[in-house]
């Protein structure tokens, strides 16, 4: 037999108990695959909540988060990015699947071609403020999405989501005021809210919860232009 450096080498050896727990993950992904993916983001949102209840420790949530959205991925509808944030983002979540475009409008263009798009929400130009005047389009989730941070980049569709039981929702201000002002009269108004972004006259704010657009509470809130732009679920 050779010897490298002094020592024997040993032949490796197949773990065959640990071959079939292998083949069993392979066929349960495949299955899982042909499934398709869930009717409505809600749904995913659901289902992907009651596995990660069901998660040991943390890294194995993690495992599963990464493993769910190359699942969407593969399923789903294509996705692009736009800004640096949002391209690790949707790689961490979602793989190498996603198509980067040059800017937040490009991106926006084509959500309303049938796409989805995870955006910075940094940005020179308060592209979220866009969704003002275009209703059809709106958040449904935000990443990071767990409750230690704030989103970096907010995923936009054609695909209005609902309440899920936990959710964070997404408003936009024309208001001057300073933050802290408009986080007062937002209270008062009866919303728990936080300043996420600021750029070109507008503002965006987190709201607590599920707020509908409607919200006959809104209008009683600082600023001309202004209103909700979309919710998305927090895990």
């Amino acid at each position: 037999m050779a010897r490298k450096h002094g020592a024997l080498l040993e032949e490796p050896r197949v773990d065959t108990d640990r071959l079939k727990l292998d083949h069993a993950l392979i066929e349960a992904l495949t299955a899982r695959l042909a499934a398709g993916q869930d009717a409505s983001p809600d749904e995913s949102t659901l289902a992907l909540r009651a596995l990660l209840a069901e998660a040991d420790d943390v890294h194995q949530a993690a495992m599963l988060r990464a493993l769910w959205g190359r699942i969407e991925a593969r399923a789903g509808t294509a996705m692009v990015v736009a800004g640096a944030a949002a391209q690790l983002l949707a790689a961490d979540r979602f793989g190498l699947s996603a198509r980067a475009v040059a800017d937040p409008d490009a991106a926006l263009a084509q959500v309303a071609a049938g796409a989805h798009a995870l955006i910075d929400v940094a940005s020179v130009r308060p592209w979220w403020g866009k969704l003002l005047a275009r209703p059809e389009l709106r958040v449904i989730a935000a990443l990071p999405d767990d409750r230690h941070g704030l989103p970096a980049a907010l995923r936009v569709a054609a695909a209005p989501t609902g309440p899920t039981g936990d959710d964070r929702t997404f408003w936009v201000t024309d208001a001057r005021l300073p933050d802290a002002r408009i986080v007062e009269a937002l209270a008062a108004c009866g919303f728990v809210a936080r300043p996420l972004a600021a750029a070109g006259g507008l503002k965006l704010f987190m709201l607590a919860g599920y707020v509908q657009a409607e919200d006959g509470r809104l209008p009683a809130a600082p600023g001309a232009l202004k209103g909700v732009i979309g919710a998305a679920p927090l895990f």
